[in-house]
């Protein structure tokens, strides 16, 4: 599982947060634990969350949004494609923290703010999981979390038997 040093730039330049290191609560593996006083300072919340967790052989991966998880920065803002892009990075790169691949996802949920932005965002999805098959829900709904988010992606994966630790 990985982790960054305080410090680190991103290829942007900007300074890049500290990952906090994986932590075990009720008998499960957080990743990226977080708190949202800290995500969301405009608003007045204080609950301790993580971006995965690992349950037995199930990942469970946050809803992914257009965002830079190490600069907390949005991306592609105006563009579904772009932030899906971003979201499944984000989904990929989770997997591989929690010890699974993109090729053992087995349930994705796609969630748009409108749905002109399904061929963006499907299209978008559908080349990270070419081959992959996973099961899908979409859903349309009124809004996420913040204004320029247009779509966000959460998903299920296993750890097969050879790679579990």
């Amino acid at each position: 599982m990985t982790s960054t040093s305080e410090g680190r730039r991103a290829k942007s330049g900007k300074a890049v947060k500290a990952v906090k290191a994986p932590i075990v609560t009720g008998g499960h593996t957080r990743i990226r634990p977080f708190n949202t006083r800290d995500t969301y300072p405009e608003q007045n919340l204080d609950n301790d969350l993580c971006q995965a967790v690992v349950a037995g052989d199930t990942v469970y991966v946050r809803g992914q949004i257009g965002q830079d998880l190490d600069t907390s920065e949005s991306v592609g803002i105006g563009d579904a494609g772009a932030q899906a892009e971003q979201a499944m990075a984000n989904i990929a790169m989770l997997l591989e923290e929690a010890g699974s691949r993109m090729e053992h996802l087995v349930k994705l949920t796609i969630y748009l703010i409108d749905p002109r932005y399904r061929e963006a965002v499907y299209r978008t999805v559908g080349r990270w999981t070419k081959g992959v098959h996973p099961i899908s829900t979409g859903l349309v709904v009124s809004a996420l979390a913040r204004p320029e988010w247009l779509c966000e992606i959460d998903a299920v994966a296993v750890i097969p038997e050879e790679e579990q630790a």
